[in-house]
């Protein structure tokens, strides 16, 4: 974990300065900022070397007489449009601007910004650790340096700090699910994302884990989710952790938090093309979201009751695997006939959602990396939410706004469920509609949903993406969606 500090220039020995540049350019760093290196800047400007566009990084070599001896200028944009993104990604490239470098980088603020200082630093902490972070832990060889130390160089004030701890730690964890979506299928089964889970939380003095094998989901009727994992050697699980803080603001909520967590997804029976299927280790991510977020709930101390659950399973061909034509009986008491095996989330995160209810959740929210369409609708920056309250719904939405995990409302409509009706069972697990196949989805899990407020969130775009995002997102692979959604969920209930 990177350490993370606040103490005024000079005071540390730093291996680079980083500033934020912003058009039109002047003013940066303004309090802080010596005149020598000031005058720098302005002939980099001069010259166009330095233009401030968000992303942009140029490293500095400097002399013996300043602070460093490297300086990175990082672009944030036009200055009025500056936001926390914008933040994020100026971290990200000066932490990828001296990648070969490592040590200490000591970021100035600038309070000329339309972003205060405290959530300035934070996001320059988060978008730097964002940054820093490496996919590449299997390779034999890997040359980079890690960065070891940030502080942001400002005078320390306790809304700073906080700001700034709060960050680190949620940038942190949003990198152990990074690794967690990143780790290999023959590496991390269902059974190994248990033992994740018991780890996490023998971390935390208030988070417990358990997790049920297909014995005990057997007795449960959990037919949906046994049927997905049972064509793998690597049996399914249901991973429940437990957060139960002493004191809570309210004691008449349950976050319950459903992950889809697949750990590798051939299809089944109905297998996708060769091509790309190396990246279906991630179908995962909104299960690896999940646990790192109710352990970051647990690790900042937010006064909120909350359950997690992880429907694990791996989705694979073979003599025992299930079939289209299957008829499955899930929890709830329902039918689903199987018209598809590569339409596997919906059927894990059936019995998962029923479980969640029955253990008492009030609010309920799924994440899943379940339509290949909404990442087609909306890219692999917004993930889509479906939900059956207005008022869940806008708080979803703005605790993505506040977090960066950014989510965008889709419609919940009776009319889509006629869609995955079925002759032979209650409902079917797919349709052969070429179309709106989110809005059929999401229909298909409001089945399971239960009494009180849930939403869906189909995370399938900027959960695990295959080329740098071009911000803070610099590397494909996991990105540790929906741990940052789920810390600010929590904390609008404190």
């Amino acid at each position: 974990m990177v350490k993370v500090e606040i103490a005024l220039p000079g005071q540390v020995k730093a291996d680079a300065l980083a500033l934020p540049v912003a058009q039109p350019l002047g003013g940066d760093g303004a309090a802080i900022v010596d005149e020598k290196l000031r005058g720098l800047l302005a002939r980099l400007v001069e010259s166009g070397d330095l233009r401030g566009e968000k992303g942009e990084a140029l490293l500095l070599h400097l002399d013996g007489e300043l602070q460093a001896p490297r300086l990175v200028a990082a672009g944030v944009g036009k200055r009025e449009d500056v936001d926390a993104d914008a933040l994020r990604t100026a971290g990200a490239a000066a932490a990828d601007a001296l990648s070969r470098a490592g040590g200490t980088l000591v970021w100035l603020l600038d309070e000329s910004l339309p972003v205060p200082l405290p959530e300035q630093a934070a996001a320059l902490v988060e978008g730097t650790i964002f940054g820093s972070y490496s996919p590449g832990r299997w390779k034999s060889k890997d040359e980079s340096r890690a960065l070891e130390q940030i502080v942001i160089g400002h005078e320390d004030t306790p809304e700073l700090r906080a700001a700034v701890e709060r960050a680190a730690l949620l940038a942190e964890r949003s990198s152990r699910a990074r690794d967690l979506a990143n780790m290999p299928p023959n590496e991390l089964t269902p059974a190994t994302l248990a033992e994740e889970a018991e780890q996490l939380a023998a971390e935390h003095e208030y988070l417990t884990a358990e997790s049920l094998g297909p014995d005990q989901m057997r007795e449960l009727g959990m037919g949906a989710l046994l049927a997905v994992g049972q064509g793998s050697r690597n049996e399914p699980r249901l991973v429940i952790l437990r957060y139960e803080p002493p004191e809570v603001t309210n004691k008449d909520v349950l976050l319950g938090l459903v992950g889809k967590s697949v750990t590798f997804d051939t299809g089944g029976i109905s297998l996708k093309p060769g091509s790309g299927m190396q990246n279906m280790k991630g179908d995962m991510s909104g299960g690896a979201g999940t646990l790192h977020g109710i352990g970051a709930l647990a690790a900042l101390g937010t006064p909120v009751r909350a359950i997690a659950l992880l429907a694990a399973a791996e989705n694979m061909p073979g003599g025992s695997a299930f079939r289209p034509g299957d008829i499955l009986h899930a929890a709830n008491g329902k039918t689903i006939e199987v018209i598809n095996t590569d339409a596997e989330g919906r059927l894990v995160l059936a019995d998962a959602l029923w479980y969640a209810r029955r253990e008492g959740a009030t609010h309920v929210m799924d994440m899943a990396t379940l339509t290949g369409a909404m990442a087609l609708a909306l890219g692999d920056l917004y993930s889509g939410v479906f939900a059956n309250d207005g008022e869940w719904l806008e708080r979803i939405v703005e605790a993505g706004k506040r977090s960066g995990d950014w989510v965008w409302p889709f419609p919940l409509h009776p009319r889509y469920r006629r869609y995955i009706d079925s002759a032979f069972a209650d409902m079917k697990n797919g349709s052969t509609l070429r179309e709106a196949s989110p809005a059929l989805a999401a229909e298909f899990l409001h089945e399971f949903a239960g009494d009180g407020p849930w939403a869906h969130v189909d995370c399938a775009g900027p959960a695990f993406i295959e080329r740098s995002r071009g911000d803070y997102l610099l590397v494909p692979g996991g990105t540790g969606w929906g741990v940052r959604l789920i810390a600010e969920l929590g904390e609008s209930f404190a």
